[in-house]
């Protein structure tokens, strides 16, 4: 009989395109990190050429500045922030450490809570839909089309819309965990538990380590007869 080790009957070694999770958290992380990268040199041509990206209020639809020093030092920030937790995904699955996949795993539910609560605030406030639409700037593309939807059936667009994406971002917190305790599966030396008749614990030994040990052992002294 094949002794199967406890953790590979609760998840999936498995992922999209029929990839190992190893390999769809690498490419997740390098996906995430060329994103973040992108952004930090919009960020940083911005913060370098103001007049470059400046939207006057009467663009923007309000009274306020759309990005002044302060906000763009702060999203600066949370760009090389995110790209150093995107990194350490990347090297954590590849090298194998499962230490360094927790805080992009716990980026991952971050996210995931952020857009569950947008879409509570959709389901509980539908009115709040037309507010925002009407606060957006007028040469808004397709803006006039938008607001003359039936807003119950804008709503429900919306909804299924969020659904889509939350079901997406499910998945790829299921992968990236799924990855994490492979590697930590691996880490732990493959150690089977075994429980004898009398409720005793036996820990057997790594099948490495056991026929290593065996192969070192001294052969027993030649037969003599009398």
């Amino acid at each position: 009989m094949k002794m199967v080790a406890p953790w590979t009957r609760f998840y999936s070694n498995s992922c999209c395109l029929c990839c190992h999770v190893r390999t769809g958290t690498i490419l997740l992380g390098v996906w995430y990190l060329i994103i973040n990268a992108v952004v930090l040199l919009i960020l940083l041509s911005a913060l370098a050429d103001p007049d470059q990206y400046h939207f006057s209020s009467s663009e923007l639809g309000g009274d306020f500045e759309f990005m002044d020093d302060a906000n763009m030092c702060i999203a600066i920030a949370i760009s090389l922030l995110m790209i150093l937790i995107c990194a350490m995904a990347t090297y954590g699955a590849y090298k194998q450490h499962a230490a360094w996949i927790i805080p992009f795993f716990c980026y991952q539910i971050f996210d995931f809570a952020l857009n569950a609560l947008v879409a509570v605030t959709v389901l509980v406030y539908p009115n709040s839909i037309q507010e925002y639409i009407r606060q957006l700037p007028p040469d808004f593309p397709y803006k006039d089309d938008i607001m003359s939807v039936n807003p119950t059936c804008l709503v429900l667009i919306i909804l299924l819309f969020i659904s889509i994406i939350l079901t997406f971002k499910g998945y790829l917190i299921s992968c990236v965990w799924n990855c994490y305790r492979y590697i930590n599966g691996r880490n732990s030396s493959d150690v089977l538990v075994y429980v004898t008749s009398n409720d005793t614990t036996v820990l057997l030994p790594p099948y490495d380590d056991a026929t290593v040990n065996g192969a070192t052992k001294e052969p027993p002294p030649p037969y003599v007869s009398a």
